[in-house]
Order: structure tokens, then sequence, then C-alpha cells
């Protein structure tokens, strides 16, 4: 099969493949064409890439030949006229919420795999792009923390006197979240945590947490161990409690967000302005709205001399590691989507095709998506 590896969006410092994913992928027969400098944000120059098999190409040729088309963030909607019907687009779309783009492929009767509907079942953890980046989001958004918060995180004793340790606040207890705090506590911060799901209570006080409960929270066991909306007692309930721990930290670390809705707000102004000066906030659900009344997506605000930093593109920022993770998440996922002779098979009794397949041959396939494009 000739998989087409594109270079992303200047914002965008990651590429789909490394070269060494390259070369696994020419050992079981595939061809890979790349456009020139797409690794180069990711410290993988053209060079690389051709001495591992692949085939330095244009992008208009890719688009026309390549059987699959590789990248991470969304194609342009003018490039879809360049693709024609047959061809398979592997990427990251947000189907939940870029209805219009995905109703592009639609009419134009391609097909569309996005790679964050893969269903999350144990089998699907190998390909599991989300649980991926947002393990490099968690422990990205603590050293940014440390990076811009005035304090240390350990409590330090010394003749100068004995400096407290820095108190942090991680709102949501998922990958993301738990990573941030094995990372904290390594540098040695004090750490709270906050999630609606009571179930994960016992990994983040196994990794030195303390978690902040409170009762009455909604679990949806249809979610796939997302968080779920909630009531508005539980939320006022929620927020009280979440204020008053949030004016004593040093650091916030937010990560919560709901599929296809607009990040809860969890931090508000009122709460912003009786925080410490000098105090960080780094908002990782910035792209779906922000968990704080002050976030803007990509930029620091500073309000009062608390520093609120909305960051959806963090995972970006460590464009070699986090690559190396999201090109062995494709490579895992290629293998079923393959079949003899590395030819495509699409076959969709298998759930995870099926889940993570958006539109094909002029239909919506995902189920999760067809139900959420009706209501």
């Amino acid at each position: 099969m000739k998989i087409g590896l594109l270079r992303e969006p200047d914002f965008e410092h990651r590429v789909a493949l490394l070269p060494e994913a390259v070369q696994k992928l020419e050992k079981k027969g595939h061809q890979v064409l790349f456009e020139p400098d797409a690794g180069a944000k990711a410290f993988a120059p053209d060079s690389a890439y051709t001495e591992n098999g692949a085939v330095a190409t244009k992008r208009t040729d890719i688009l026309k030949n390549a059987e699959l088309i590789l990248t991470i963030q969304p194609l342009p909607v003018k490039e879809l006229d360049h693709l024609q019907k047959g061809q398979v687009v592997v990427g990251v779309y947000n189907p939940l919420v870029n209805k219009e783009l995905v109703n592009q492929f639609k009419e134009k009767g391609l097909t569309l795999l996005s790679l964050d509907n893969l269903p999350r079942t144990t089998r699907a953890q190998a390909m599991d792009i989300l649980s991926s980046m947002a393990t490099v989001a968690g422990y990205k958004s603590v050293l940014e923390a440390a990076n811009r918060v005035p304090r240390f995180f350990p409590m330090f004793m010394s003749a100068a006197g004995t400096i407290k340790p820095a108190k942090m606040l991680i709102l949501g207890a998922g990958v993301a979240g738990l990573q941030a705090i094995g990372t904290a506590r390594k540098l040695g911060a004090v750490v709270e945590v906050f999630d609606v799901r009571a179930a994960v209570k016992e990994e983040v006080q196994s990794l030195g947490g303390k978690f902040i409960e409170v009762e009455g929270a909604k679990d949806d066991k249809d979610a796939g161990g997302y968080a779920v909306e909630q009531s508005d007692d539980f939320k006022n309930r929620q927020q009280e409690k979440i204020q008053e721990h949030a004016i004593k930290s040093d650091v916030i670390i937010t990560t919560a967000q709901i599929p296809g809705k607009p990040a809860p707000k969890l931090i508000t102004k009122a709460s912003i302005e009786q925080m410490k000066p000098g105090s960080v906030i780094i908002d990782i659900a910035a792209s779906s709205g922000g968990n704080t009344e002050l976030t803007q997506d990509n930029k620091v605000v500073n309000h009062n001399g608390v520093m609120i930093v909305g960051n959806s593109q963090i995972s970006s920022d460590m464009a070699d590691d986090a690559s190396r993770m999201f090109g062995n998440n494709v490579i895992n996922f290629l293998e079923i989507l393959t079949g003899e002779n590395s030819a495509l098979k699409l076959n969709f009794e298998d759930d995870i095709i099926a889940g993570c397949t958006i539109t094909h041959e002029g239909d919506l396939i995902s189920e999760r998506i067809r139900k959420a494009y009706k209501n």
C-alpha cells in the first residue's frame, strides 16, 4: 500500500511518522511517500526518511496517488478536491465538533478514519493516540508550570531557612491528570486532585495525590471512562469545593473535558482573583473552551499577577517523543487495517475499524457519530 505522509501546519511540530516508523512500514511491504520537511520540526531531516526507504514527493502528488493519506491535523477543505473515491484519510479530526468538515468528506465519497474516535477497549490501547498525547501533555504541563511559577516545588531546608513545598491542584484524573500527579510528586510538590469519577480515587492516592471528593456524582457506564455532564446541584457543590482549594494553590493544572461539548468551567474569575500573585494555571483543556473563565486558547493571560496559560498544543512542544508515540500507535493501527500483501482491508465487522471510520462511500459509519449528528 502507498502511504502518504504530509507536512503539518506551521503551528504543529509533531509528525505522524518518524523515520524509524517508516522503516517498520517498509519492511511490511508498504511504500511511504513523504512531503519534504514533513519531519523537520520533530528533528527528523529528509535524509533520515530516504535512508529508511521513503520517497520524497510533492504534496499534490501525494494527495493524488497515495492510497492512504496520513497526518495529525485535519486536511484543509480545499485539498479534498485533490482526492479520489477509494482513498483513505487517517488523522485526528475531532468529528464530534468538526461536523462541517466531516460532511465534506461524506459528500465527496471519501473514506475518513479519525484516530480520536477509537473505542476505549483493551484491544485498542496500543493504538490509542488520545492516551499517548495525554501522557505527553500531563508531563509537559507540570514542567511548564515549574518553569513559570516563582517558587520551588519541593520543600527545602537550609541555613537560609525552610522553604515550604508548592501546593498543586489538578482538575481531572484521566491519563493527563495522572501523569501530571506522578511528575509533580517526583518534583516534590504537594498535590491535590479533583475528578467527578470516584473510581479514580485509588489511582490518585497510589501516585501520592490527595483526592478531593464531592459526593453525588453521576457516572455513565456508557461514556467509556470519560467524564459526563453533571446535575446543577452537583455542579454547585463541586464548584464550592474546588474554589476552596484553588485559592490556596500555587499551581493549578486543568485537564477536564467532555467529548463533543465545551469544557466545564471549574475555576471562576472570582477564585483567580483570590489566588496569590505569582500563581500559575496551566489549562490543557483550552481547545474546547478551557476550565477557567479567563482561559484563552494558545494565549497567556496575566490577571492580577496570576498567569493563566491556555495551551491546547502542549503535546506539540515535545515533538520528538510525541511523534514517536503517535507513530507507534499508527503502526499498530495499520496492522489491523491491512490484510495479505499489505493491502488495505476495511473490515467493518471489526469494532476498532467500525468505531474510527467516520465516512465511507457517502455514508457515516461510526455509530457514535451517527447518534451525535442526529441529536
